[in-house]
């Protein structure tokens, strides 16, 4: 995330954007329920709308 976002911002994001494929948590939530950082990264990437190459 940290590449995509740039260390300024990543945590901001992480913290404070709810993914509805989380089950309407943040990043900071996900990671703190125990969801699979696998699961967590596919909805980063698609919200963020990356490259397949990113996947």
């Amino acid at each position: 995330m940290e590449e995509v976002l740039g260390a300024g911002y990543v945590h901001t994001w992480a913290e404070n954007t709810v993914l509805a494929e989380l089950g309407s948590r943040t990043v900071d939530e996900a990671i703190a329920a125990g969801i699979n950082s696998k699961r967590i990264w596919r909805a980063v990437w698609a919200q963020l709308e990356l490259p397949m190459t990113l996947r």
